[in-house]
C-alpha cells in the first residue's frame, strides 16, 4: 500500500470519528443519560435521543422480569404538554377523535391525532385533571410535528377569541411496569394505589418528592404507572425504587418486545399517516358523539370505513422458522402477496414467532393460513387474535 492510499485510509477513518461523535454531541439527552451509562445502559440513537436499549442483562432477561416483578423505563423523551383555559377541551378535541369531554376528572384516554386525508398523525394519551387542564404525553419521534400542529391550532383558537393556552413541560417521565409495582411503590405513594385504577391519574407525593403526577397506564401489557417527576427529582427517585430487589432497568428493547407481546402499536411502524384508525383496528378510540357529529380531522373518511368496511386491516400474526421483521412481505396459502409485516419478533413468553402486519380482509379472520417469506422463501403463518398475551390492566377488582 502506497504513503498516499495509507493517508487517504486515515482520513477517512478520522473522519468518520468525526462524523460518529458529533451525531453523539447532537442527539439529546435525558436528565437520566448519566445514570443509564453508570448503570451499563447501551446507548443507542432513538428519535433523536440516546436512549438505553438494555443494560446488563440480557433483553429477555428484562422482559421476563417485568412480566414477572417490576422495571423501570426511561421515556422522558415523550413530549409532555398541559391545555388550559375555559375551551380547552374543545381545542383538543379539534386534533383528535376521542371524546374528552365525557372523561371524568383524573380519567384519561388513548386518542389519535388525525389528518384530513383520513391518516393517523400521532397517537396520544389526554387526561382530563381535576387541576384545570388536560394532561397530554405524545410520541418523541413525532414532537416537532405534534407541537407544530398544537401551536398551528393555538393560534387560529386564539384569533377566534377562544380561551386556551399551551404549556410544553420539561418533566421527566418515567414508567414502572409490572406485577409487583404497587407492592413496591405504595409505601412511598400519598395516594391509595388501590383506587387508582387504569387510566386515571393523580399528583401525588412520591417517595419524597413532591409534584409528581402519577397515571396508571404503560406500554408492556402489565399493571403500571408513568411518573411525571420534576427533573431535580428523577435520578433519587429511581434509585429509590431501585434499592428493592424486586426492580430492574430495561431499555427499549424489552420495552418493544412487552408491547408487541401486548398488541400495541409503534407509531411510524404499524400506524401512520397513511392509516385510518379502522384499518388499523382503533376504531374504539373514535368517540360516539365524535362519529355522530363527524367534527374531527377526516372524519368523512374515517366514519363511513365503520360501516363500509375496508380493504385491509391490522392482524396478529404467529409464524414458524425465522423471525419476521418489518417490512416482510405476507403472503396467501398460494404464494400471492397479501400484505405487509409492521413489527415482529420472537416472543420471549410464547417461544415463537409473533408480529402484526396488514393484510386484504378476506385474510383477517382469527385462524386464517396464511405465509410469510423470509429470507425469499415461504413460511406458514396463521392470523392470530391479539394481544398475544394476557393484559394484566388494573381494574379494581
Amino acid at each position: 500500500m502506497s504513503t498516499y492510499d495509507k493517508v487517504k485510509g486515515l482520513c477517512f477513518c478520522l473522519y468518520m470519528i468525526c462524523v460518529f461523535l458529533l451525531s453523539q454531541a447532537c442527539m439529546r439527552k435525558t436528565t437520566l443519560f448519566d445514570f443509564h451509562r453508570d448503570q451499563g445502559g447501551k446507548m443507542v440513537e432513538f428519535a433523536g435521543w440516546s436512549m438505553p436499549v438494555q443494560y446488563k442483562d440480557s433483553h429477555i432477561h428484562s422482559h421476563m422480569h417485568t412480566r414477572q416483578h417490576c422495571s423501570i423505563f426511561d421515556v422522558s423523551h415523550m413530549l409532555q404538554s398541559k391545555v388550559h383555559g375555559r375551551d380547552r377541551v374543545k381545542f383538543i378535541e379539534s386534533m383528535i377523535v376521542g371524546d374528552i369531554a365525557e372523561l371524568k376528572d383524573n380519567q384519561g384516554t388513548l386518542t389519535l391525532f388525525t389528518n384530513d386525508k383520513g391518516g393517523i398523525n400521532d397517537d396520544l394519551i389526554v387526561t382530563k385533571t381535576d387541576q384545570g387542564y388536560l394532561y397530554v404525553v405524545s410520541n418523541a419521534g413525532c414532537a416537532d410535528k405534534d407541537s407544530a400542529n398544537m401551536k398551528a391550532r393555538l393560534a387560529k383558537f386564539k384569533a377566534e377569541g377562544h380561551d386556551v393556552e399551551l404549556e410544553f413541560l420539561e418533566e421527566c417521565l418515567i414508567a414502572v411496569q409490572g406485577p409487583s409495582m404497587a407492592k413496591v411503590l405504595q409505601p412511598g405513594l400519598t395516594d391509595d394505589l388501590s383506587k387508582l385504577t387504569f387510566m386515571t391519574s393523580t399528583l401525588a407525593t412520591v417517595f419524597g418528592i413532591q409534584g409528581c403526577r402519577v397515571t396508571r397506564c404503560g406500554y408492556t401489557g402489565e399493571d403500571g404507572v408513568e411518573i411525571s417527576v420534576p427533573k431535580s427529582g428523577v435520578v433519587a427517585l429511581t434509585e429509590r425504587l431501585l434499592a428493592n430487589s424486586e426492580v430492574k432497568l430495561a431499555g427499549l428493547g424489552a420495552r418493544d418486545s412487552l408491547r408487541l407481546e401486548a398488541g400495541l402499536c409503534l407509531y411510524g411502524n404499524d400506524i401512520d399517516e397513511t392509516t385510518t384508525p379502522v384499518e388499523a383496528t382503533l376504531v374504539w378510540t373514535i368517540g360516539k358523539r365524535r362519529r355522530q357529529a363527524k367534527d374531527f380531522p377526516g372524519a368523512e373518511i374515517i366514519v363511513p370505513q365503520i360501516k363500509a368496511k375496508t380493504t385491509r386491516k391490522r392482524v396478529g400474526l404467529v409464524s414458524t422458522g425465522p423471525p419476521v421483521r418489518q417490512h416482510t412481505p405476507i403472503l396467501s396459502p398460494e404464494g400471492k402477496v397479501i400484505g405487509e409485516v409492521t413489527s415482529g419478533c420472537p416472543s420471549p413468553c410464547l417461544k415463537q414467532n409473533i408480529a402484526m402486519g396488514y393484510v386484504d380482509v378476506a385474510y383477517a379472520k382469527n385462524g386464517t393460513p396464511i405465509q410469510v417469506e423470509v429470507r425469499k422463501k415461504a413460511v406458514k403463518a396463521v392470523v392470530t387474535k391479539m394481544p398475544f398475551v394476557p393484559t394484566n390492566y388494573y381494574s379494581g377488582h
